[in-house]
């Protein structure tokens, strides 16, 4: 396998090294930097009183709208202006969402303002609530999966090293988004897998596959957006980064995004299909390479069944609102689907899925051969010999027996 491997290594690390972003901000950032007042802030107040008042508005149809909004006193816990109160108008849709007293939220302060800095609402802060649900996530994985936990958090926070430091500094910089987003993947792969799962040959067949299926996703990727013709301004926040920077290649980040959205149920599939091989073949070792993958695919294939139900209804979950608009509407099914906003998508997740059920196969295939010649190679032969470190002697099969029985001695 290092045969591929070394190659495709020598290659992300060049990758990286010729599109790491420099320190100068793109055009898009430059853009967004200007469209926000210099010298503004955004500190975290606890809110200390609520006063409603009405703030109903009559449509065109001269019909009454009943709205509530607020003035709410706020007292600001951070910044140079921490202690000091500020009163805010909010938004009936705020207020009606519940806003209370002792709410923490997160304001705007806009130091250039006439007359002084002024402050208006932005959102709820949530900065308690989710680094205790990271500090319990971090404590959860450490306890059931031990040092193999631990070393997963560390692969994941290089991973978001790679995302923030190199994937997206390098989509807004002008390079080939399919290009930056294949590099960063591959890299991400080849640091998550082996620190997560050690050094080994089963490890480093998880590696093959999942390098396999990235570079599926990617060419199917670029295939469908072509064919499809997905411009890639299906939400808002496309068409706000259209307005900071017109010049980037919008539809090669609807494939990054393909490729960056397949990492994960690649990883997932992969190395259990290399693990699901490795245990088969350590169970029994005497099993002929066909019989091997023949199992092995026995499990790929469930695994295939609830992977593909997870990434669809992950999917429904994320387009809830988008969907019910759509049934609001009643438009008919083809236009909905057939729909930039929904064919992105659908189409991102056809491709992950195709990528990952090919995936299966291709891996299973390789971690059969490497396993049973790493078996040879440790002496694991009829008359007995070496696997992980233990003897294995073989006692002669008993009538009606499958094979040989193995009994492991120190």
């Amino acid at each position: 396998m290092l045969f591929v491997l070394v190659p495709v290594g020598l290659a992300t690390v060049l990758g990286l090294v010729v599109l790491w972003p420099g320190g100068s901000p793109g055009r898009a950032e430059r853009a967004a930097r200007l469209a926000v007042p210099a010298g503004t802030t955004f500190p975290e107040g606890v809110v200390r009183g609520v006063t409603p008042f009405d703030c109903s508005v009559t449509d065109q149809a001269g019909r009454a709208q009943q709205l509530t909004c607020a003035t709410v006193v706020v007292e600001l816990t951070e910044g140079d202006s921490a202690g000091e109160f500020q009163q805010i108008d909010v938004p009936a849709e705020v207020v009606a969402f519940g806003i209370e007293q002792g709410d923490g939220i997160v304001l705007q302060r806009d130091a250039g303002a006439e007359g002084g800095p002024t402050y208006s609402f932005v959102d709820y802060a949530r900065t308690t609530p989710m680094i205790a649900l990271a500090i319990a996530f971090a404590l959860v994985v450490a306890a059931v999966a031990r040092w193999r936990g631990i070393a997963s958090l560390l692969g994941l926070g290089f991973a978001f090293f790679i995302l923030l430091r190199f994937v997206l500094p390098g989509l807004l910089s002008g390079e080939s988004p399919t290009l930056v987003s294949l590099v960063g993947s591959a890299a991400i792969m080849f640091v998550v897998l082996y620190l997560a799962h050690g050094f080994s040959a089963r490890t480093t067949t998880a590696l093959v596959g999942t390098l396999f299926g990235l570079a599926l996703v990617t060419g199917l990727g670029a295939l469908a957006v072509s064919v499809s013709r997905l411009s890639g301004f299906s939400s808002e926040e496309t068409i706000q980064l259209q307005q900071y920077d017109p010049t980037l290649n919008f539809s090669g980040l609807v494939i990054a995004g393909v490729v960056v959205a397949g990492l994960g149920v690649l990883n997932d599939v992969t190395i259990t299909q290399a693990s699901a091989v490795w245990q088969l073949n350590e169970v029994d070792p005497e099993l002929p390479w066909r019989q091997l993958f023949s199992r092995g695919m026995a499990i790929g294939r469930d695994h295939i069944a609830s992977t593909v139900y997870t990434i669809v209804f992950a999917y429904a979950v994320a387009a809830l609102p988008l969907l019910l608009l759509f049934e609001i509407n009643r438009q008919p099914a083809g236009v909905v689907i057939t729909g930039s906003a929904v064919a992105e998508e659908v189409i991102r997740t056809l491709v992950g899925a195709i990528a990952l059920v090919l995936a299966v196969p291709v891996t299973t295939a390789i971690g059969a051969f490497f396993a049973q010649a790493a078996g040879t190679k440790a002496g694991g032969t009829k008359a007995g010999g070496t696997e992980g470190g233990r003897t294995v002697a073989r006692a002669p099969a008993e009538p009606g027996s499958a094979g040989p029985r193995a009994r492991m001695t120190r």
